[in-house]
């Protein structure tokens, strides 16, 4: 260090020009003209040109990474009876209810089971049968929650699940 180097202080934001030297105290004048007296181990040198060699690297942001069960959609279950046997008109009216029931139940423990978080399940607007199933069965399961408030207004045909 010598005298007309610009420098600045390490622990404050505080810069300057050098005065004078005396061994280990470095006198400086800051850039508001006040005198300041510090240790050289104190200081640093302000000399934009040693950066002048040193190539910038830009550096690819990584995005935090997000597990695959969060990009998951919800499961979707489609209790329309043509979709669950090969032969509808095989089956009276008890065993179509029957056989949507049993595979509404199975559905929820598979979600259960593989701790999925929503599931829709779709029932058709129709006359309601179905729908009135769907609701009663939902009712009597326990953590789990679903939107009954447009449920039996025939809106929608489906209603969404969230098992806790």
């Amino acid at each position: 260090m010598k005298t007309g180097d610009k420098i600045s202080l390490i622990d404050d934001n505080l810069k300057g020009t050098i005065i004078s030297v005396k061994g280990e105290v470095v006198v400086f004048k800051d850039e508001h003209g006040f005198t300041h007296q510090e240790k050289k181990e104190k200081l640093v040198l302000q000399d934009p040109e040693i950066y002048a060699q040193v190539p910038t690297v830009i550096k690819k942001e990584i995005s935090a990474p997000r597990s695959k069960k969060h990009n998951r959609k919800h499961m979707v279950l489609d209790l329309h009876f043509e979709n669950l046997v090969k032969n509808p008109s095989d089956y009276n009216a008890f065993e179509r209810i029957f056989i949507q029931k049993e595979k509404l139940e199975e559905t929820i423990g598979f979600c259960r089971k593989n701790n999925l978080k929503k599931l829709e399940i779709i029932h058709g607007i129709g006359d309601g049968v179905l729908q009135r199933m769907v609701h009663d069965y939902l009712t009597g399961q326990t953590n789990l929650e679903f939107d009954d408030h447009d449920f039996f207004y025939h809106q929608r045909g489906s209603v969404m699940v969230t098992l806790r």
